[in-house]
């Protein structure tokens, strides 16, 4: 069976292209990068450039497809910059079912990576905000997901799976199994902690809403320090906004040197964390409880972030699952120290 490159066969990709109206295939160009179980090609053709996307398995679901394509449906109609899907020519559906695999076309975007100067950052907080405004209003028949990185019960599992005989050890000794159970143990406790503490400032009283909940600097285009387009909208679901904020925080504080974790330092860029603050407020508020907040959410999603890929696999990437965990815990450490500091930059 011949390949089309990027993990489309030449039939496969033959049956999907007929469905769409976007002229004649000038050039296809594979994308290495990004989920291998979402393989991904550039659709050079006489009506533009698209991108074309099968999505994996267990997020193909036609509810979870169905709400994500809502979303981005009524963003692109308030004129929010979202690549915009390409509908099929005969149904004029935005998704393409085919032989049980789910397909999306995309118009594909120009636009660079954020370059972590303080108008981008600042920009990144500001398409934030303005992204939970234009999804206030959204009343769908779809029902999103409700859970998040606070206070999970699967996020606690994993921890307790690392920590077991029954996790993958690929690094193989006596001795790391015990750093990592031990590693495992501690963050377990941070979790704990920072859940409580952010249950107690009135979690479960803050009003939820459609977030996007991946809000981070690979899932943002720019041109010009101008935000042009969110990319991946795999993970919206309903919850407090200021979930989706801790995130973006952390993701664009977060300081890492490549490629050794263990090499990683612990604090975070506190510049940039009040950059981003500093263009979310622009737009929207935050109530004081919710800001204080920050540093327990922060813990917790770093810990969420990590330990599912490292539960199953030993490995988060290609990183020791060992290393990467005790990178974690030294960053975690230094919010739980530094977080009067934290504070009083969030209110500066």
């Amino acid at each position: 069976m011949q390949t089309s490159g990027a993990g489309f066969t030449t039939e496969e990709l033959g049956g999907v292209l007929r469905q769409y109206n976007i002229g004649k295939i000038q050039q296809i160009l594979p994308i290495s990068a990004g989920n291998r179980a979402s393989p991904k090609l550039i659709l050079v053709t006489e009506k533009g450039k698209f991108l074309l996307k099968r999505r994996p398995k267990g997020k193909d679901d036609a509810l979870i497809v169905g709400f994500t394509h809502t979303v981005q449906v009524h963003l692109q109609k308030k004129g929010y910059p979202v690549a915009g899907l390409v509908p099929t020519h005969e149904e004029s559906r935005t998704a393409l079912t085919v032989n049980k695999r789910t397909y999306e076309l995309f118009h594909f975007i120009e636009g660079v990576r954020c370059d972590g100067s303080p108008a981008e950052v600042i920009e990144a907080g500001r398409q934030l905000a303005l992204f939970h405004t234009n999804l206030a209003d959204l009343e769908s028949d779809w029902k999103p997901i409700r859970q998040t990185y606070h206070d999970a019960s699967s996020v606690r599992g994993h921890l307790r799976l690392i920590r077991s005989d029954k996790q993958p050890r690929p690094d193989g000794t006596v001795e790391k199994n015990h750093d990592l159970r031990k590693t495992a143990d501690l963050l377990l406790t941070h979790y704990n902690h920072s859940s409580t503490a952010v249950n107690a400032m009135g979690f479960d009283d803050w009003n939820a809403q459609i977030i996007h909940g991946d809000w981070h600097p690979g899932n943002i285009l720019f041109a010009d320090h101008r935000l042009i387009c969110v990319l991946d909208f795999d993970s919206v679901k309903m919850a407090p906004t200021i979930t989706d904020v801790a995130n973006g925080v952390l993701q664009f504080s977060i300081v890492g040197v490549r490629p050794n974790p263990a090499e990683w330092p612990a604090y975070l860029d506190q510049a940039k964390m009040t950059q981003f603050l500093e263009g979310y407020g622009e737009t929207n508020s935050l109530d004081e409880a919710m800001l204080r907040s920050l540093p327990d959410l922060m813990i917790e999603i770093m810990i969420a972030e990590a330990v599912l890929p490292i539960a199953a696999t030993g490995y988060f990437g290609h990183h020791s699952g060992l290393e990467f965990l005790q990178m974690i815990h030294r960053k975690c450490d230094w919010i739980d120290e530094n977080r009067d500091v934290l504070i009083d930059a969030i209110f500066h």
